[in-house]
């Protein structure tokens, strides 16, 4: 063999499929929907990594070029149901600085989130063997996170007779709650459509205490600028 042969080994090719691939996406995406689906409808704690693999098409041993596990898995998926809302507020604040329209489009987005993420996983989050895995705390750390960005917002906005006696975190964690009447709804069979979405972040407005009319004007002109807060970078 050559020096330069032995220099640049050939890659070796990874072990082949078990079967051709069941789900569109990435390895690695495929595995997550697979995951979603078998959580939700099984369980967490009854799903196998094994089962996951088979969902798939992949050898078990490959699932963990992915993942170092279950626990990885999910904390993965319940991130997805908050991420999205998070790196939202920036891009939103940089194209408005009016109070309402900025709350309004972060429930917005945060509504959307969890009514397109896959097989409802946001309700995972809730389930006692979910709450037991490690990195868990990393979840509810972001849901703090989020629930204290509520609150900034609601701050700026609040009147002096809205939910006097709530005090500002905990009006951040109300809004929140307010958000994820989605999930119980997706539980309920229903699906969320943009009437529902507008409702649902109105009702954080109105949380507030911004009338009727005002939120009226808010949800017009945070139509006109989805387009721009979609293109905004962060």
């Amino acid at each position: 063999m050559s020096s330069a042969a032995s220099a640049n080994p050939r890659p070796r090719p990874g072990r082949p499929r078990l079967t051709p691939p069941l789900l569109a996406g990435s390895p690695r995406e495929q595995v997550l929907e697979a995951a979603a689906r078998l959580f939700t409808s099984k369980g967490y704690a009854a799903t196998s990594t094994r089962e996951i693999a088979e969902a798939v098409g992949i050898r078990q041993a490959s699932l963990y070029y992915h993942f170092a596990g279950k626990g990885e898995i999910v904390t993965e998926l319940l991130g997805r149901t908050i991420r999205p809302t998070m790196d939202s507020v920036a891009r939103i604040e940089s194209v408005t600085g009016d109070p309402n329209t900025v709350l309004y489009l972060v429930a917005l987005t945060d509504v959307r989130t969890l009514a397109s993420v896959p097989h409802n996983i946001g309700w995972l989050y809730l389930a006692p063997d979910v709450a037991q895995v490690e990195g868990f705390d990393e979840f509810t750390t972001a849901r703090e996170e989020l629930a204290a960005t509520y609150a900034r917002l609601a701050g700026r906005i609040t009147t002096a007779n809205a939910l006097a006696p709530i005090p500002p975190g905990r009006l951040g964690e109300k809004l929140v709650h307010t958000v994820e009447e989605v999930i119980g709804l997706r539980n309920a069979g229903h699906r969320i459509g943009p009437d529902d979405a507008t409702w649902i972040a109105s009702s954080c407005l109105r949380l507030c205490g911004v009338d009727n009319v005002r939120i009226e004007r808010t949800t017009k002109t945070a139509e006109a600028l989805l387009d721009q807060i979609n293109r905004a970078v962060p």
